[in-house]
């Protein structure tokens, strides 16, 4: 372990934590130090399951304990800004899984705690730091598929529980929200962060929240992102990327692990990698948040640099699928 490990403590007992956040902060060499949770017991459980040190009851214990130096959000989607306030302001570092918020006006709300806390805000997209995006970022610098005009992408799956909390609006499920906001910031991080316009057409669920849904999202430059999500469908995670020369392939752009592909398209003519090693998805951005913690980096792919152009985006989107017709940013 580091000298210097980072205290993490989680905010719940989400399943994301267990699956994908805990396997990182491992690998990241952090330590597990608090959980908390509104049942005792249920958490109790989960920390002895997890090899969690500490199981608090209720949020405000951990955000309190000065032993944490950083916080884990993954909260119901509803949650997120109430307790990233509340952990910000205790002066923590802060990484609150996506989305954010449920709309601009939230997001910025936050965002301006965030610029004034003593700590970072980071949203739970990962891929950033990713082996796989420095390569498409360096294939795109060197001119080898000319300039990026349009993305192509799909991030769906099934979801088999009716009573998972992704069909709830009061708690902000839907697909857009749970794995649309992946194709829209991918296309955000390419694209200058500049979202100009949005339609989009969505399939119903019976509780009221997106059950699917598809559509463009234009940038600044006519660039474009034509994206489908679902929580409905078969498990998909393809994207491309169309440029002026050629083209790039990734099997997962978002959460790649080590026999995803990445495939440079020329013609008839394909170079494929596999340039992802075997961390888990959550390690490196966990690894520079902790060095971030020590001092001994500048922050990167923070929230209050990224994360208000696709709350923007997520809410074209969403107002175009309500609406039935094109919705242009402000």
């Amino acid at each position: 372990m580091k000298q210097g490990a980072i205290r993490w403590g989680i905010l719940g007992t989400a399943n994301i934590a267990r699956a994908s956040f805990l396997p990182g902060l491992r690998w990241a060499e952090g330590i597990p130090y608090a959980v908390a949770g509104r049942d005792l017991a249920r958490t109790q459980e989960y920390a002895a399951e997890n090899g969690i040190e500490r199981a608090l009851e209720g949020y405000e214990a951990l955000i309190a304990d000065e032993r944490v130096d950083a916080i884990y959000n993954p909260l119901p989607n509803s949650l997120h800004a109430e307790w990233s306030i509340k952990a910000l302001r205790a002066g923590k570092a802060v990484l609150c899984e996506k989305p954010l918020c449920l709309s601009v006006e939230e997001t910025e709300t936050v965002l301006e705690v965030a610029r004034s806390s003593p700590r970072p805000l980071w949203e739970a997209f990962v891929f950033p730091w990713r082996r796989q995006t420095e390569r498409v970022w360096e294939i795109i610098r060197s001119g080898q598929v000319g300039e990026i005009r349009e993305v192509h992408s799909a991030f769906t799956f099934k979801l088999r529980n009716r009573a998972n909390i992704r069909l709830d609006p009061g708690l902000g499920g839907g697909s857009l929200y749970d794995v649309g906001c992946y194709p829209t910031m991918y296309a955000n991080m390419l694209f200058d962060y500049d979202p100009r316009s949005g339609v989009a057409l969505a399939r119903w669920a019976p509780e009221g929240v997106d059950a699917a849904m598809e559509g463009v999202l234009d940038f600044a430059g006519e660039r474009r992102l034509l994206f489908s999500c679902a929580l409905d469908s078969a498990e998909d995670t393809f994207t491309r990327l169309l440029g002026s020369e050629g083209q790039i392939w990734l099997s997962n752009a978002f959460h790649p692990g080590e026999h995803d592909t990445l495939e440079i398209h020329h013609g008839h003519d394909v170079q494929t990698e596999h340039p992802n090693g075997d961390e888990p998805s959550f390690g490196p951005a966990i690894a520079h948040i902790q060095d971030v913690v020590r001092g001994e980096a500048e922050p990167r792919h923070v929230a209050a640099d990224e994360s208000l152009p696709n709350a923007k985006a997520i809410d074209l989107l969403l107002q175009s699928a309500r609406q039935g017709r094109q919705i242009a940013a402000v």
